[in-house]
């Protein structure tokens, strides 16, 4: 059986920033018959709700910056997510909310230091790490 990670979210869990879903009930369909395994890291790292955060290119590279107190939050997420797959290393699909700093494939929103949009096709932190293990990535619009 096909094992897919996908954002909670997706599922119509309450672990958006602002403490609401996605459920997307269009994508459960077409996972029909696939294990699913549910990941959060901004929940697991932050709780909901949480303030937001971008990423924002720095020339010490990509930061996920919070926009309440400008931290870089990105460590706990990448950690996450490498214990993520860690302890799941036969995952087949990674299926990751779109325009998420966290789980975008290919729609994250990427800033400069000044706030200036410099991308709306970057990789989130988590997308990124499963990238980095050759697991197939979609953003879940475009599944």
């Amino acid at each position: 059986m096909k094992k897919v990670a996908i954002s909670a979210c997706l599922l119509g869990r309450a672990c958006r920033y602002d403490g609401r879903e996605n459920r997307d009930n269009a994508l459960l369909e077409k996972l029909e018959g696939k294990e699913l395994i549910p990941f959060c890291p901004e929940d697991f790292c932050y709780g909901t709700p949480r303030p937001t955060m971008d990423l924002v290119e720095t020339q010490q590279g990509i930061k996920a910056l919070s926009n309440l107190t400008g931290a870089d939050l990105a460590a706990p997420i990448v950690a996450y997510a490498e214990a993520f797959f860690d302890t799941h290393p036969d995952i087949d699909l990674f299926i990751g909310k779109d325009r998420s700093p966290s789980c975008g494939v290919c729609s994250a929103r990427l800033y400069d230091r000044e706030k200036q949009l410099l991308s709306e096709g970057a990789t989130g932190l988590m997308a990124d790490v499963a990238k980095g293990k050759n697991i197939a990535c979609w953003d879940a619009e475009k599944y």
